[in-house]
């Protein structure tokens, strides 16, 4: 069933729910076969909501955590050339979050004249709702469409629009495991685009481990406070009963595969139940339960991902070979097998 509401005194405002009850079982079976994997796990999704999307906004602030400055300083850099490019109207942003990076693209296209519609996709309803008042305050002109929803399974919901810029920032898509969940998450977009829309993906770089290892291991716990969090929300959804304390945050490089992988390790032989899945979990001792992947790319590996859904890569650009954001477009013919791309430092 699909809610929509506008916010008072701002009819510029449109929110839809789309989680409806057949999600709620979907979810509720895939978090139950996670938990039986070895090592258990917890989908990624679980991380957000309200208090787990603050927890992220002070992340991307920390002295540790380069990724959000490096793709903020590219997005500056080249925002009019994507939006001259692509010629879009709408913006479609999946995981929208607080939108702040969102604002760069806004002005470009204000700047452009091509400014219609914004649509953040995201399973946190109450930071959308906010982000969204913000932004028509800040744009007289803008529409905005905000689409509460899963964005990795439900991107039929995206409303029928003209020309669309597709936007998937932050390193997101290195959560998804590559060879099936990202790839199918891309053919699953790549059926919801026209082929004169573009996609435009942020990556994280493989770089020197260190300095890897060190954004996802804070020395103010932000991080760890934010893994930890995934248990609050899992709490509050299935009526379970993690203790967070209970739990030490673990995040390492894994060479195979060139990832990040967070942990979250019991800190002792405990049992936790959640009502709502009746399950009962039985927990060693320095278990650990895997709650994010983060996978680094190159452009090889981004372009074959890209093809391998559906597009093709028309420009890479890099910043500091720290970040790089890829321009794509879906390909008329079906899946590519390969594609050429201007490189932009």
């Amino acid at each position: 069933m699909i809610h929509a509401a506008s916010s008072p005194g701002l009819q510029r405002v449109r929110v839809e729910r789309h989680l409806a009850p057949a999600d709620e079982w979907a979810m509720r079976e895939a978090l139950r076969k996670a938990l039986a994997e070895r090592p258990r796990r917890i989908p990624t999704q679980y991380f957000y909501d309200d208090h787990g999307s603050w927890l992220f906004e002070r992340i991307c602030e920390l002295p540790e955590y380069y990724q959000t400055r490096a793709e903020t300083t590219l997005l500056a850099r080249i925002a009019e050339r994507v939006i001259a490019t692509s010629g879009a109207g709408e913006l479609v942003e999946l995981g929208s979050g607080a939108a702040t990076k969102t604002r760069i693209l806004l002005d470009a296209m204000a700047r452009a004249g091509t400014l219609d519609c914004y649509v953040p996709v995201d399973v946190s309803e109450g930071i959308m709702r906010r982000s969204a008042e913000e932004l028509v305050r800040a744009y007289p002109q803008l529409l905005v469409h905000g689409l509460v929803a899963d964005f990795i399974t439900d991107l039929g919901a995206l409303p029928a629009a003209g020309r669309r810029l597709v936007a998937f920032l932050g390193g997101t898509i290195g959560n998804l495991e590559p060879r099936h969940e990202a790839a199918a998450f891309l053919r699953r977009l790549r059926a919801s685009m026209g082929v004169e829309d573009f996609f435009l993906v942020g990556v994280d770089l493989i770089k020197q481990v260190p300095r890897i290892e060190a954004a996802y291991n804070d020395d103010a716990g932000v991080t760890a406070a934010f893994n930890r969090n995934v248990l609050a929300v899992v709490n509050a959804r299935f009526e379970a009963d993690f203790e967070p304390q209970r739990y030490r945050h673990r995040a390492f490089y894994q060479h195979d595969g060139d990832r990040i992988e967070m942990r979250l390790v019991s800190c002792q032989a405990q049992t936790v139940r959640l009502a709502a899945l009746d399950l009962s979990l039985e927990l060693a001792a320095g278990e650990e339960i895997l709650t994010e992947i983060s996978v680094k790319f190159d452009r090889a590996r981004l372009e074959a991902l890209l093809a391998a859904g559906g597009f093709g890569l028309t420009e890479w650009f890099v910043q500091d070979d720290l970040f790089a954001l890829a321009l794509a477009q879906p390909v008329a013919s079906g899946p590519a097998r390969g594609a050429s791309a201007r490189a932009k430092a």
